[in-house]
């Protein structure tokens, strides 16, 4: 794959469906097979609500890119409750 294919969130979704990750190696059936069976018990899962969602893949994602504070303070001015202690030591505690 090219470093055009292997960017933006939609990357490891196609490597997924192809079964081959991005240095051309296929990805082992037992790996597929257990993904695909954690996918499909998430994608029947109840959810709390798009906001909630949100949040939480903002903080997920943002804390791989953003310092605690600055995130912390963009989750307020957008309306989200700031950084909870338990993401706080989960997502910067190792920093």
């Amino acid at each position: 794959m090219t470093t055009e294919n292997t960017t933006g969130a939609d990357a490891i979704d196609r490597a997924i469906s192809r079964g081959i990750d991005f240095d051309g190696s296929p990805i082992p059936i037992v790996k597929l097979d257990l993904y695909e069976q954690v996918m499909g018990l998430e994608s029947s899962r109840q959810r709390s609500g798009v906001s909630n969602t949100m949040r939480s893949r903002i903080v997920r994602i943002g804390a791989k890119h953003i310092p605690q504070t600055e995130l912390d303070q963009k989750l307020v001015a957008a309306g989200f409750a700031p950084l909870k202690e338990k993401e706080i030591a989960f997502f910067y505690g190792g920093k």
